[in-house]
């Protein structure tokens, strides 16, 4: 078979992500706080972009007045008298009646000032200009600052994060540099909680001074607030705060030693390694339970910001739901055609012209993509609403199983289109507020045939029945089995197993030892 080389002409299909596309499919899975910083920077980048819910200044009127006629005077000072509370008859009264000036007074009294007040000097003397210039500055300074509009935020004091205190305590207790230096790399090293993950050995290595010395300033540095800071792992942390309550005995060491039994709720191996009976080991264990596992969790070291949703439901007056999006977190922008037409006639060469030209399509695909964006998750917001009417009227007992097909079959969508609308979203019902994915669950199956049950409210009817267990007949994974089996849910133990785990529930004998220790 000979090779040789041939050209060949064929027709195919083949699907290319155009910039535009993948424009359109990236706005669609932004969060709405990542929209609006998206859109901001398009602002800036885009000259032919602007904000559609923009306001327009009063600058312009007010320089509009300024360029009228003179007004009187004396309707200057009327309205000055009426702006400041004062009858105008006062303000002429006191123009008009009282003589201020020295010379006014030393014509109607026939002789100087100084012979009728002999520590007044005749002729005021004038005043320094440098005093004068600076009270002008002073009142224009005044004036300017009366009428500028403070921004109260600007003057709320800075939150104490954790390592600037642990600094200022340095160095109040720490002298020589070579251990402030030292002291510094500590405190670098916690992390947020205020535990100590760092090699004692290498930084002794790292600075060339004996592990002893390292030693040393930590012991210093564990001594400092908030209690149970440079701890490395829990026992330590609890043993710092026990030491500065003055309550670190040896029963409570022993204690603190095997945290792990504590954990595992088993009390009676406590009272043998403490040493003591019931009673005061319940006290010890609320002494413990009142400790901080997280000391440096006091101070705030990250913003906690709300979630804001991007669909409302409503009850209507029909008795359906009103589906609507939150008009707040929907970026508005305007293509700018008029400035277009203007700048393209002005442009010098082609590469201008490129420019601008790209600049109006990339605005108007931002325009219709925002506007595509909007209109898909309203769909998809309304048909998840619709298949969870059960839910929003009777509670989470009611969810329905659904998953990403049923809904974009639904409104005649790709799974992929559904979700990347329900990432990152949320909607807020008369239940609360819930991001869409939580109205997707798995199916459980029926016992005898019926409608599937949802995993999520399975998982609620599993910690229902745990809440509500008496002490003294704790129900194992198996009673849960038959219980959930005899209310139609067909379920294995493995999964009621995983589903408890999730939901941080303890087993049946932790469980109980945790009840019984509190009776």
């Amino acid at each position: 078979m000979a090779i040789s080389t041939k050209l060949e002409m064929r027709q195919s299909q083949s699907l290319i992500m155009t910039p535009q596309l993948m424009q359109a499919i990236k706005l669609l899975q932004m969060s709405n706080l990542d929209l609006v910083a998206y859109v901001e920077a398009e602002l800036e980048r885009n000259p032919l972009l602007e904000k559609g819910d923009g306001e327009e200044g009063d600058s312009g009127s007010a320089a509009d007045s300024g360029d009228g006629a003179e007004r009187d005077p004396r309707s200057s000072r009327a309205e000055e008298s009426d702006s400041s509370g004062e009858e105008p008859g006062a303000s002429d009264w006191m123009q008009s009646d009282l003589e201020t000036g020295s010379e006014a007074i030393a014509a109607r009294m026939d002789t100087d000032l100084g012979n009728v007040f002999p520590d007044e000097p005749g002729v005021p003397a004038s005043p320094d200009p440098a005093l004068l210039k600076a009270g002008d500055s002073y009142k224009n300074a005044s004036s300017s600052g009366a009428s500028d509009d403070y921004n109260l935020e600007a003057f709320v004091a800075e939150e104490a994060s954790l390592g600037t205190s642990l600094e200022e305590q340095m160095h109040l207790a720490l002298s020589d540099e070579a251990d402030k230096l030292i002291a510094g790399h500590l405190i670098n090293s916690l992390d947020e909680n205020g535990y100590l993950f760092a090699d004692l050995g290498e930084l002794a290595g790292q600075f060339g001074v004996e592990p002893e010395r390292v030693e040393g300033v930590l012991a210093v540095l564990q001594t400092f607030d908030p209690p149970g800071v440079f701890a490395r792992n829990l026992a330590e942390c609890l043993k710092l705060q026990l030491i500065d309550r003055n309550r670190f005995d040896p029963a409570m060491e022993a204690l603190v030693e095997n945290i792990e039994l504590l954990a595992k709720r088993d009390l009676a191996a406590l009272r043998k390694v403490c040493g003591v009976d019931d009673e005061d080991l319940m006290e010890m264990i609320a002494e413990i339970r009142a400790l901080d596992p997280k000391p440096g969790s006091v101070f705030g070291t990250s913003l906690v910001q709300p979630v804001v949703p991007d669909v409302f439901v409503r009850p209507a007056n029909d008795g359906t739901w009103a589906v609507e999006l939150n008009s707040d977190t929907l970026p508005k922008v305007l293509v700018n055609q008029t400035y277009f037409a203007r700048v393209i006639k002005t442009a010098r060469n082609e590469t201008e012209k490129e420019y601008l030209t790209d600049s109006l399509q990339t605005a108007n695909w931002l325009a219709k993509s925002l506007d595509q964006r909007a209109k898909t998750i309203l769909k998809v917001s309304t048909e998840i609403v619709r298949q969870q009417d059960g839910f929003l009227t009777y509670g989470i007992e009611h969810l329905r199983p659904l998953n990403l097909k049923t809904v974009a079959d639904a409104i005649s969508m790709h799974e992929s289109t559904v979700s990347r609308v329900t990432s990152n979203k949320f909607m807020a019902t008369p239940r609360g507020i819930f991001e869409l994915k939580y109205f997707f669950s798995s199916a459980i199956s029926a016992t005898v045939g019926g409608d599937a049950h949802s995993a999520e409210a399975v998982r609620h009817k599993i910690r229902q029945m745990i809440d509500a267990e008496d002490p003294k007949a704790i129900l194992s994974d198996d009673t849960i089995v038959k219980i959930l089996k005899g209310e139609g849910i067909d379920i294995a133990r493995r999964t009621v197993a995983k589903y408890r785990e999730a939901m941080k529930i303890g087993s049946s004998v932790q469980r109980r030892r945790e009840k019984n220790s509190r009776i």
